[in-house]
């Protein structure tokens, strides 16, 4: 049973990335079609939904405005979804300038943050044109591409109608060869049966055919389409129409991205099971191939995965033989992880996809609710969702490591801090911790103590100095060791701080800080100080607040290197060993 298993589902992921796409090129071809070149073009609302979009509104109206179609015919549409930024009265400014020039703009304005299914369903349930088309606010596409599009829709066997998606020119490498893939594999299933799915940053559809979206629809860009398919309508791909993406993802956008994608596509295969009528066997054939299969791959993966090595510890010949092709393809995503300029980051960037996917079809098995919508730029973090997975798993070794090795430290310390002068042993003094827009983290830092315990009794808070005469002699042996900051450990075990990261600051000193030093308060924003830090290793403790703000630029500099599981790891280890390095050396000030 563990054999059949193991081939069965080993044998299912290679017929959807190899033996699928090859089958396709070999399958016969559909009857070319080809758009008339008289028409009488059709009446078309442009659907614009839009949250938190005033970087890119003004822009997207331009553009739409430079599409080469009969203004009688044409009326563009914003839905500001519970916008809170200026992206209606931008759209609003921009429409009165249009509107001069023959276009017509209308503002739509919720006041809640509703949802794009919710949304999108009035408005198309609302327009009276012939034709919908539905546009994202961070793409361009060409004045000749509405024109294109909307020639199709002679043929009244055409339901929907899509262009080629180009993705940003400054996306990473992993993207790009991503959607490479895909725009080649949607042209296969297109001259097949119908492409699966369009992209929704710009496509059109016959309004008389369109129903209203279910409540709770994930991937509206493959649900909304495909329905109409099912009901017998046909998808034209025009690829000489080119839907450009102006925005590149960042990391943790793209892994939202696919974890909702993830859970969309186990959904889909709920909702569009009429795919898989056997009376359409070519579409039937292409969506189980294709999406259904895509939908179960992370489960068939990790399935693969752990009845191959079952199998070799077993010592069975077909074990080793299943596992040795998996180990190439995630050997080869390590090499992409770890050389992105290398081809191989292609491996590495489906790994991380599937990943995530798998962890969205998990939260949507669960019941948990899955969304995606534009963030406003407040809620960036620096730190992704894989980077700060590597970051805690590192935290908690590192803790635990730190505390076992140096455990027989403790009590000497504690005898000279002792013998030295009178107080505690240890130290705990308030710190500010991770921020957000919204809230801020206050934390009881612990240290082994290195000043006299009237330190600051009648000055108050101030920063040390290179000769501070509160520092006890025990106090500045600790300091030139690090050895002062091992009690930290604990705050790093209670989740408080990490091991590596920004240095936590005093409240005293922190509304000062923050008045005076550009881009103080974002140093921590998603992001927990550290015992250590780049800025800690390079620069030392400070003395006054040009050090603070030396120390901020090596702040920012550090959280813009953590922004993927693998340089994060590479990041915090080669500041650990540094920071070995300043206390075996004494280097520490």
């Amino acid at each position: 049973m563990l054999e059949t298993y193991a081939v069965v589902s080993c044998a299912a992921v290679a017929y959807h990335h190899v033996a699928y796409p090859l089958l396709m090129r070999l399958m016969p071809k559909k009857r070319l079609l080809t758009p008339p070149e008289n028409f009488e073009r059709p009446s078309v609302a442009i659907l614009v939904p839009a949250f938190q979009e005033e970087r890119r509104i003004r822009e997207k109206l331009h553009n739409l405005a430079a599409l080469d179609y009969p203004r009688d015919k044409l009326n563009v549409i914003v839905i500001c979804d519970g916008c809170t930024d200026a992206t209606a009265d931008l759209a609003r400014t921009q429409a009165l300038s249009l509107e001069a020039h023959g276009v017509t703009v209308e503002i739509v304005e919720h006041q809640d943050n509703r949802g794009k299914v919710t949304v999108l369903n009035e408005a198309i349930d609302a327009a009276v044109a012939q034709v919908i088309v539905l546009t994202d606010v961070s793409s361009r596409v060409a004045p000749d591409a509405l024109e294109k599009l909307t020639r199709w829709f002679a043929d009244p066997g055409i339901g929907i109608a899509c262009g080629r998606y180009q993705v940003a020119p400054n996306a990473p490498p992993g993207e790009r060869a991503y959607w490479a893939y895909q725009n080649a594999l949607k042209d296969l299933e297109a001259a097949v049966a119908a492409p699966m799915g369009v992209n929704g940053a710009f496509y059109a559809l016959r309004r008389s055919l369109w129903t209203p979206l279910p409540s709770g629809t994930i991937n509206d860009d493959f649900v909304l389409p495909m329905r109409i398919v099912t009901k017998g309508a046909q998808v034209a791909l025009d690829p000489s129409v080119e839907i450009e993406e102006l925005d590149a993802s960042s990391h943790a956008q793209d892994l939202r991205r696919r974890i909702r994608l993830g859970a969309g596509n186990l959904q889909q295969i709920v909702m569009c099971r009429q795919l898989l009528n056997p009376w359409r066997p070519r579409l039937a054939f292409v969506f189980a191939s294709g999406k259904a299969l895509r939908g179960l791959m992370p489960f068939l993966l990790a399935f693969a995965l752990l009845t191959s090595a079952a199998l070799a510890l077993q010592g069975e010949a077909l074990g080793f033989a299943l596992l040795a092709p998996q180990a190439i393809g995630y050997g080869l995503a390590f090499v992409g992880a770890v050389a992105p300029g290398t081809r191989f980051v292609a491996f590495k960037h489906a790994l991380e996809g599937y990943g995530a996917a798998g962890y969205g079809a998990l939260l949507w098995l669960l019941g948990r609710e899955v969304s995606w919508g534009r963030t406003d730029p407040l809620d960036e973090r620096y730190v992704s969702r894989s980077a700060a997975f590597a970051k805690r798993s590192l935290d908690v070794c590192a803790a635990l490591g730190a505390l076992a090795v140096t455990a027989l430290l403790f009590v000497p310390i504690a005898v000279a801090i002792k013998l030295d002068s009178r107080g505690p042993i240890f130290y705990r003094q308030m710190r500010v911790g991770e921020r957000t827009p919204r809230s801020t983290t206050l934390f009881y830092l612990i240290k082994f103590r290195t000043m006299r315990t009237d330190a600051e009794t009648k000055s108050g808070p101030v920063w040390s100095s290179a000769q501070d005469p509160r520092i006890t002699r025990v106090g500045r042996f600790m300091r030139k060791t690090r050895l002062d900051e091992l009690p930290q450990c604990i705050n790093v075990l209670r989740g408080e701080m990490s091991v590596v990261g920004p240095r936590p600051e005093r409240p005293a000193f922190f509304n000062k800080l923050e008045a005076e030093i550009p881009f103080y308060v974002e140093r921590t924003y998603g992001l927990k100080p550290g015992i250590t830090g780049l800025a800690q290793v390079t620069l030392g403790y400070d003395s006054d607040i040009e050090d603070v703000r030396n120390k901020v630029l090596h702040d920012h500099a550090y959280a813009l290197r953590i922004d993927s599981f693998w340089n994060c790891l590479a990041q915090d280890i080669s500041i650990i060993f540094r920071t070995i390095a300043v206390m075996a050396l004494g280097k520490g000030r």
